[in-house]
């Protein structure tokens, strides 16, 4: 299940409306359309390059908690053991 209320939710990549960073595009859109709020979202992300993760909890806090998604990396991917 990729799909929201029969909404395609999937927020991967990098192509307009999305860009690299994640916590401008892809974590706003995907709180616009599902109205989860980001304290109660959970972030995991393999890039070896850029700290995605501490973009997103930096910059995607809700105002009255100030609190963001739970965010782990996991620059070797995560399988079945993990």
């Amino acid at each position: 299940g990729r799909d929201w209320g029969g909404r395609d939710v999937n927020q991967i990549g990098r192509q307009p409306p999305l860009s690299s960073n994640k916590a401008k595009s892809h974590f706003p859109r995907i709180r616009e359309q599902t109205g989860v709020r980001y304290d109660k979202m959970l972030f995991f992300d393999d890039c070896n390059w850029g700290d995605h993760c501490g973009n997103v909890a930096q910059n995607c806090r809700e105002g009255d908690t100030g609190k963001g998604p739970a965010t782990v990396r996991t620059p070797a991917g995560l399988g079945e053991r993990d």
